[in-house]
């Protein structure tokens, strides 16, 4: 019997004990960056439905592990070859060969999730959501006269996700975390210098916690082998995140409502000096705090939150609707109006003229917008 069969028969008597042994031989493949013999290969074949059934802590562990290591492309290739893939991830296996555009030679997603969860920071989080940013790109593929799309894979994929995630151990803020960058993953792509600060501080807001996190994978997402547009692109995050952090400290250093908004309110509302300024004021700045209302605005835009919320008594409804109208639309109606007007290729922004780096909505390079009037050859056809 030869050294490998001998390799092979030992593997095989581990799996049947503890199946989660497989996917242990691919960490160890993303350590090491060798394969195993094929017999192994046909053992992980003849029994990776064992999976299914495995020990849900001990099977994020191990997956982690293989995604964490040098060569975790090589461990997800093993993965999809020794039918561990379809077993683990059926949302992943379904990306093989999925092409990206129509008659011409590009990379498929899953070539590009490998090598995106490669180039991604070693924080396990992330790697998590490199591996399944792209899922959502199966259910929604179209083919139309002006080319291949994926209308609203983000969201698409992070309620997959839901599903993904309860076949592994999960805390709750790791599930939420994992679904956050999957849903966002696009968000960067989105930006131009021509947001207003505004906008920037906005997208800060809506990001949270999650801010570094994102523009880490957003990075790792740029897989152009065009070295001029891979330098344009991580350069227009970097930029992002340089704004996004002087504005931060610059917001640090200045209090959150403009000097004469307690003017501005006696004057809209007819009130005298009192107490119910201060209150009024401090309401304000609460609501800056937790996000519902924004830092700096112009005066009207905290009259008219004042009116709408009703905080001011005695205001009769007519002279409520004209504050509100001078102030204009804030919070959900906002989101409602830009939703009515721009569709679904919406920016982060109201106020940003910019209507995303792609028309299409879609990622660099992974997710080509093709225009019927384009001309195939054209190398720049791939451009955000």
């Amino acid at each position: 019997m030869s050294g490998e069969q001998t390799a092979a028969d030992r593997i095989r008597a581990l799996v049947e004990v503890d199946p989660v042994v497989l996917v242990e031989i691919a960490g160890a493949i993303s350590t090491e960056g060798r394969t195993p013999p094929d017999a192994i290969t046909r053992v992980a074949q003849d029994h990776c439905v064992r999976l299914s059934d495995a020990d849900k802590p001990r099977l994020r562990d191990a997956m982690e592990q293989a995604l964490m290591g040098r060569d975790v492309d090589a461990a997800l290739e093993w993965m999809h070859e020794a039918g561990i893939l379809r077993v683990l991830f059926p949302e992943l296996e379904a990306t093989v060969d999925l092409v990206q555009e129509t008659g011409r030679q590009h990379k498929d997603v899953w070539a590009h999730t490998k090598q995106v969860v490669k180039q991604t920071v070693r924080r396990p989080l992330v790697r998590w959501a490199a591996l399944l940013h792209d899922i959502g790109k199966v259910p929604t593929r179209t083919f139309t006269p002006e080319g291949v799309h994926f209308h609203g894979h983000a969201e698409v994929g992070a309620r997959m996700f839901d599903k993904v995630h309860g076949r592994f151990a999960f805390a709750r803020d790791e599930r939420q975390t994992i679904r956050f960058l999957v849903k966002h993953h696009l968000r960067t792509n989105q930006y131009s210098d021509q947001w207003t600060d505004s906008a920037v501080r906005r997208f800060h807001r809506e990001m949270g916690p999650h801010m570094t996190d994102l523009l880490d994978l957003s990075r790792a997402d740029i897989t152009s082998k065009r070295p001029g547009r891979r330098k344009s692109l991580l350069e227009q995050i970097s930029a992002l995140a340089d704004r996004v952090q002087v504005l931060a400290e610059a917001d640090a250093k200045l209090p959150p409502l403009p000097g004469g908004v307690g003017n501005a309110i006696m004057e809209a509302f007819e009130i005298p000096p009192s107490r119910l300024i201060g209150d009024l004021k401090r309401a304000l700045e609460a609501s800056i705090e937790s996000g519902e209302l924004e830092a700096r605005r112009e005066d009207a835009y905290y009259v008219a939150h004042i009116a709408r919320v009703g905080l001011v008594p005695n205001v009769s409804e007519e002279k409520r609707a004209q504050l509100i109208a001078a102030g204009g639309l804030i919070g959900d109606e906002a989101r409602d109006a830009e939703n009515d007007l721009e569709g679904p290729h919406k920016g982060v922004d109201h106020d940003d003229p910019s209507p995303g780096v792609l028309a299409c909505g879609h990622d660099p390079d992974n997710d080509p917008c093709i225009h019927r009037d384009a001309d195939p050859d054209d190398p720049e056809l791939h451009r955000h």
